[in-house]
């Protein structure tokens, strides 16, 4: 064991958790996962007693907490630096890093639209121009790192910047929000890969439900 573990949210709801635990068990990195379901109103009280923030995701390696997402997938690159979570060329290695903090910084609109929810029946849903530019800004990265690296994933082999969007191709499958064919590729590689449907088999079976992300 490696002494990692990692707290997740409900698998079903909890984008921010799927990114760091997509990277981790991508890239083969042994650790501990415990779900912290937040099926209270408020979310669950239980996440104090571990966490400084009062959210997750949340490692904790030794005496060690590590909280944010793309925070927790930096530190296991770091310490498995042949996981390859990162490009080794460093100008690949510089727009994944920009590709992945623009995931984290922004896309309000979508986020507040579409909330993550691996369970819903894909249903088309009516969103607004902000959503749209969101969708589109998000097909242009995709469009220009499957260019540059020729894929399969974004930089070649799945990697942090993959991770990062992995939530992305939840809410773009199941709000049926996209049509073009590249990125309809991409999903489909994204969640064929073994990571991606293990985390979706885990939500489909939970059985918390939160109100509130039943769009």
């Amino acid at each position: 064991m490696t002494g990692l573990t990692l707290y997740v949210g409900n698998k079903n709801y909890s984008s921010w958790s799927m990114r760091p635990w997509m990277a981790m068990t991508a890239a083969g990195i042994d650790f501990e996962d415990v779900v912290i379901p937040f099926d209270f109103a408020a979310g669950n009280p239980d996440i104090r007693a571990v966490s400084p923030t009062g959210r997750v995701p949340l490692l904790r390696h030794g005496e060690l907490l590590v909280w944010e997402s793309l925070a927790i997938i930096e530190y296991v690159a770091e310490l498995f630096p042949n996981a390859g979570l990162w490009p080794a060329d460093r100008e690949a290695r510089a727009r994944a890093r920009s590709y992945s903090m623009e995931m984290l910084s922004g896309f309000r609109a979508l986020r507040g639209a579409c909330p993550m929810n691996v369970r819903r029946e894909k249903q088309a849903l009516e969103v607004d121009a902000d959503v749209r530019a969101d969708v589109a800004r998000i097909e242009q990265i995709w469009k220009q790192a499957l260019a540059r690296s020729g894929g399969p994933f974004l930089f070649g082999a799945f990697g942090a910047a993959d991770a990062m969007y992995a939530p992305v191709v939840s809410r773009f499958d199941v709000y049926d929000l996209v049509a073009d064919q590249e990125s309809l590729g991409y999903m489909q590689r994204m969640k064929a890969h073994p990571a991606y449907r293990k985390w979706e088999e885990a939500a489909r079976a939970e059985p918390w439900v939160v109100p509130e992300d039943e769009v």
